[in-house]
This record gives C-alpha cells, structure tokens and sequence, in this order.
C-alpha cells in the first residue's frame, strides 16, 4: 500500500520537488509571515504590496519564475517596511552593506556574524 499523498499547503509542489529553491526563500516567507504576525502590517497590506510588486515584474518583461516571485517577496518586504517610521534609508544602507560584507568575510558553510 502507497503512503498516503500530503498536502503541505499552497506552496506544496506535486512533482517531488522541494517547495523552496533556495532556503532564503523560505526564510523571506517566513521573515513576511513574522512580521504579520508582530503587527508590522496586515495580510492586506501584505497581498497588496506583493501583488503591486509582481504585476510591476511583469510589466518589465521578468520571466515568470520563482526567482522573479521571491524577489517580488524581498521588494514587498522593504517597500513594506521603509513605509513605517524606523530605519532611515541611510541607515539600511549601511546594514545591508555591513551584512554584505560579513556574507563575503564567512567561510562557506559557517554561520554569517556581523562585527560590533
């Protein structure tokens, strides 16, 4: 007798193949999920900006993948979150770059750190 087929939900793929290409997929998803959760904004606000960001990738000719659709994600997620009062531009700018260089600075496979 065949195991029975489970359905892990919307994003549940039907060919055996992973749901996530790439874990930061995942974490992306999950990172927008928390947020909602925490109150940063609402499922609406959410679906809104998403769907704003995929019909933009679409406007501009990106082909219809899950890299382009993460990427919607990561875009929504900013777009999201520079709208409330928190981190200046400037700010996440120099995060993003501090992150950036500590992903470079980190041996494959090790945790990335960044410096104090």
């Amino acid at each position: 007798m065949a195991p029975p087929e489970v359905n892990t939900g919307p994003l549940a793929r039907y060919d055996d193949s992973p749901a996530f290409e790439e874990p930061w997929q995942a974490q992306a998803l999950a990172l927008a999920f928390n947020l909602i959760d925490q109150g940063a904004y609402t499922n609406v606000q959410w679906s809104e900006m998403l769907g704003a960001k995929l019909v933009e990738a679409n406007n501009r000719g990106a082909p219809d993948t899950a890299e382009t659709y993460y990427q919607c994600v990561l875009a929504a997620l900013e777009t999201l979150l520079a709208s409330k009062d928190g981190l200046p531009a400037a700010e996440l700018d120099e995060r993003t770059e501090a992150w950036r260089q500590a992903y470079l600075r980190t041996p494959h496979g090790q945790p990335v750190e960044l410096e104090d």
